[in-house]
């Protein structure tokens, strides 16, 4: 008897999962959790992880439901069973691991930042490039984008309901280094992870204000501090953003903080902070919006919400309205519960993976791809280089051409020369 299209079992897509931490976590439950609730062309099958120490990887791979463990990421992306590689390493390993998989034939997902450094961002979107021709995919792991009120924010600024773009706020506060006692993690060398707060917690506020506007940043001014220079050499691994010190202290080499203003492609201002020297905020990503007609505001920490405000309706009534982002029309919530059971960060993963899987399956450009991460990591240097010069406005590299930002207006070469006119 012939199957119905409802009874037919989809082709696998085999998972490779490099790295088991707090990222790799996050990932294998957005990967185990995708099949159930969406309804995809391919079944994603977590083949493999691979991490350094054998116990400890083989402990993550029982917890998290891989199929087997790999000590040597090499091996991994060498597997028959592994269609696609997922990069949950910091970020010094990056540019290695996903050059290596997408020359091996791999489908790609990378946490962001992309890179380290604009030059080996380059060199991956250069690769994604080459690979794409072949039919592979490659994305950068954003997850952000897939808060279902923040992609229906960008369907309301895609509608033009704000009309055109004035400004964008955002901040991201975290306290976990409040503590100068805290040890000095890989977080905190500037050679495994390229910067501080900036491409930690920054590179996610500069992919969200760009995915949001739909388009790029074309300068900045920016200042950096590092307020605590020194700390205790870490005792032992560390779990997540959890670590105990040992004897003696090392050398602080990242940023502690990052405050910096910003102009996008059509003139729009933006502003944006990051630190993770904020007591009280645990993990506090707060945005606004405001057009020639409305504004949005999105505040994490109540993710189901989206604040809108239009201001064409009369003044006597007009106000922000909350909008509980439940509803099976909005982006996302057709696999979830019924309207009002919220979602929480996890499920963030889950849409990625969806999305990806779908990218996977049809041959279509992902979002956001290896040259919007490229994109981020020019906005990323340009902000070092204005706060290693006093601030001064810093123009960012020529963006990468990308699917991501349609045609902008002609930017302006300085705040000066729009001023002149």
């Amino acid at each position: 008897m012939e199957q119905s299209d409802s009874e037919r079992v989809p082709p696998t897509l085999g998972i490779g999962l490099i790295g088991y931490a707090f990222m790799g976590a996050a990932h294998s439950q957005g990967w185990r959790t995708v099949g159930r609730v969406f309804d995809l062309p391919l079944r994603p099958v977590l083949a493999a992880v691979a991490g350094r120490d054998p116990g400890a990887v083989r402990a993550a791979a029982g917890r998290h439901g891989w199929a087997a463990a790999e000590t040597d990421w090499r091996a991994l992306i060498a597997r028959d069973d592994v269609q696609l590689v997922d990069v949950c390493t910091p970020g010094d390993s990056h540019a290695e691991i996903a050059v290596a998989a997408l020359e091996a034939g791999k489908h790609v997902l990378c946490e962001k930042p992309l890179a380290n450094s604009v030059a080996e961002a380059e060199e991956m979107a250069a690769a994604a490039d080459r690979a794409a021709e072949r039919g592979q995919i490659a994305m950068v792991g954003f997850n952000y984008r897939r808060v279902p009120a923040l992609a229906h924010a960008r369907r309301l600024v895609a509608e033009g309901r704000l009309g055109a773009l004035r400004h964008v706020r955002v901040t991201y506060l975290q306290d976990w280094l409040v503590d100068p006692d805290f040890p000095l993690t890989w977080r905190l060398e500037r050679e495994r992870a390229g910067s501080g707060a900036l491409g930690d917690l920054g590179a996610h506020i500069v992919d969200l204000a760009q995915y949001l506007a739909g388009e790029p940043l074309v300068g900045v001014s920016a200042q950096l501090e590092t307020f605590v220079r020194k700390r205790p050499l870490l005792a032992g691994a560390s779990a997540g953003l959890r670590a105990s010190g040992g004897p003696g202290h090392g050398a602080v080499t990242v940023d502690d903080a990052a405050v910096f203003t910003g102009r996008l492609a059509s003139g729009a201002l933006a502003t944006f902070e990051a630190s993770r020297m904020a007591p009280g905020r645990k993990n506090a990503l707060r945005l606004e919006i405001d057009g020639e007609r409305g504004s949005l505001a999105f505040d994490l920490e109540r993710l189901n919400e989206l604040s809108f405000h239009d201001h064409t309706e009369p003044a006597v009534t007009a106000g922000f309205r909350r909008i509980l982002v439940t509803e099976p029309g909005h982006p996302y919530l057709e696999g979830w519960w019924p309207p009002g059971h919220t979602l929480g960060y996890e499920h963030t993963f889950a849409h990625q993976a969806r999305d990806l899987v779908h990218a996977v399956a049809t041959g279509t450009a992902p979002a956001p791809s290896f040259a919007d991460g490229l994109q981020v990591q020019r906005v990323l240097a340009a902000v070092e280089e204005s706060a290693r010069n006093d601030a001064v406005y810093t123009p960012v590299l020529p963006r990468p051409a990308s699917p991501a930002f349609p045609a902008s207006p002609a930017s302006p070469a300085s705040p000066a020369s729009r001023v002149s006119r």
